[in-house]
């Protein structure tokens, strides 16, 4: 029996290669987990209540593109986040968590060829991994673009060769950034887009961490993209309940484009498609319309960059993320950091190179470990610490 061979060199994903390097060893001390960015925070209380209160719509099958009242409390949220209005029957959708958008929207919206030639799709590097997949599946060349010190932590798409911007379909951008927690600037978004528009490729924002940030909120690449006049199909924004409002759990993500790029991711989700049950629909419409507990759950994680600065902010190296809540630390080899670490103290971290695509032998990952700030403050503290005095000291 034949398999296909368009998967065959994927590398093993991220949290499976985790426990194969650490799991055959015993945790030096009490555990600390900081190694998937997992919210653990609360939510509102009274999401339940919705969820119970909606519960016999369990019994039907849900609108696939999202309720009426869901679509409208993201084009309200969009409006008021990003002083942008699209109208919630063409311009937005529900999503079931925003991986499976950013897949299929590929999907839906990769051309078969560009310029007579194998579509390129451009991923930052490091970046999350359905950008990746979602260009193997589409028949596309995926290019992994250095997102690096040396260019701020985000990628710099400008500088690539013209025979490879002449072939690209699709450019993804996560801002803030995952893991380094750089926030694109309302000049990189317009070169962005500028660039997009000059070489006809489509820019798919990922701004999933958008609300969790120091003080000024991230410029979102909507609110530019409206400043600019660039064409709605040419910007498609991504973005999702699970970070914003520690609800990874419900499953609810937005989509958000031109008519016709809607209209066609629309079209495929009908055949393939996973929706948001009604109930959960119900409760992601009522928490898209509260900022309060966004507010709350801010300012949670502004006292967690403060544990974080206090904590390393010595360490040679050190950047405390702009927004995010991942710390990305130098080090010299993140496995053996992070098998050093769970060795002799039971903290828990993840490989910068595990993020990453090596490029000619190089991994912009390897020197460094991400840290999730998920724990609770007064863990975090002990494990940054814990941390410290085992890698740096």
């Amino acid at each position: 029996m034949k398999f296909p061979e368009r998967f065959s060199n994927l590398p093993e994903y991220a949290f499976p290669r985790l426990r194969a390097l650490l799991d055959v060893h015993q945790p030096g001390g009490e555990v600390v987990h900081m190694t998937i960015g997992e919210p653990k925070h609360d939510f509102p209380a009274w999401v339940s209540e919705v969820i119970a209160e909606n519960s016999a719509d369990f019994r039907g099958y849900p609108p696939n593109d999202g309720s009426p009242a869901l679509r409208g409390a993201i084009s309200d949220w969009i409006s008021r986040r990003y002083g942008v209005s699209l109208d919630p029957g063409t311009r937005v959708m529900a999503l079931n968590g925003t991986r499976e958008g950013l897949y299929n929207a590929a999907m839906a919206l990769c051309p078969e060829e560009k310029n007579g030639a194998q579509p390129v799709v451009l991923c930052p590097n490091p970046f999350y991994q359905v950008y990746m997949v979602a260009a193997i599946s589409v028949g596309a060349e995926p290019v992994f673009v250095p997102a690096t010190a040396a260019t701020a932590h985000l990628p710099d798409y400008t500088a690539l060769p013209e025979d490879t911007l002449n072939r690209t379909a699709i450019a993804y951008i996560c801002s803030p950034a995952n893991p380094q927690g750089a926030v694109a600037s309302r000049d990189y978004w317009a070169d962005l887009i500028r660039l997009a528009e000059q070489y006809d490729f489509r820019i798919f924002a990922d701004e999933c961490y958008s609300e969790i940030y120091r003080e000024a909120a991230p410029t979102g690449i909507l609110t530019v993209a409206q400043e600019l006049g660039a064409d709605p199909e040419r910007i498609t924004l991504f973005n999702s309940l699970s970070k914003r409002s520690n609800l990874a759990g419900l499953r609810s993500g937005l989509i958000a484009g031109g008519p016709e790029s809607i209209r066609r991711v629309r079209q495929l989700r009908a055949y393939s498609g996973a929706p948001l049950p009604a109930p959960l629909q119900a409760a992601a419409a009522k928490v898209w319309a509260d900022e309060a507990h966004v507010a709350d759950n801010r300012k949670l994680y502004q006292e967690k960059y403060a544990v974080a600065d206090e904590a390393l902010g010595s360490i040679q190296g050190y950047q405390s993320p702009e927004a995010g809540f991942f710390l990305w630390l130098p080090v010299d080899n993140g496995e053996q950091a992070a098998l050093k670490l769970w060795r002799e103290t039971g903290v828990r971290v993840l490989p910068g190179a595990y993020l990453a695509q090596g490029n000619a032998g190089e991994n912009p990952g390897e020197n460094y470990i991400r840290v999730a700030m998920v724990a609770p403050k007064t863990e975090l503290q002990r494990g940054l610490i814990t941390l410290r005095d085992c890698i740096y000291s």
